[in-house]
């Protein structure tokens, strides 16, 4: 989303609260706590979103890169060890 159009939603919303309160309220002070709060409120939420987009792309080229490998493995023709019992038991 474009810096501009962010900014103008977010103002959008804030005035909304602030019309909203003060109708309901008739307070200007419940009106600046409840905005300043309102705002707090949505930068957690932008934080949390940018903090959730970063942890998903990771896990997604994470994933890539064990495709890649696994692709790579059969490419070669690379087969795992067969597991003998007779080597891992105990004497």
């Amino acid at each position: 989303m474009p810096l501009k159009i962010f900014c103008r939603v977010l103002g959008l919303v804030l005035c909304s609260n602030a019309l909203i309160v003060y109708f309901a309220s008739h307070s200007i002070r419940t009106v600046v706590v409840t905005t300043l709060a309102c705002s707090l409120l949505l930068q957690l939420a932008y934080f949390a979103s940018v903090l959730f987009l970063i942890w998903r792309s990771g896990c997604v080229s994470r994933a890539g890169q064990r495709a890649e490998h696994f692709g790579r493995c059969k490419e070669v023709g690379y087969q795992p060890p067969a597991y003998d019992p007779a080597k891992h038991s105990i004497p």
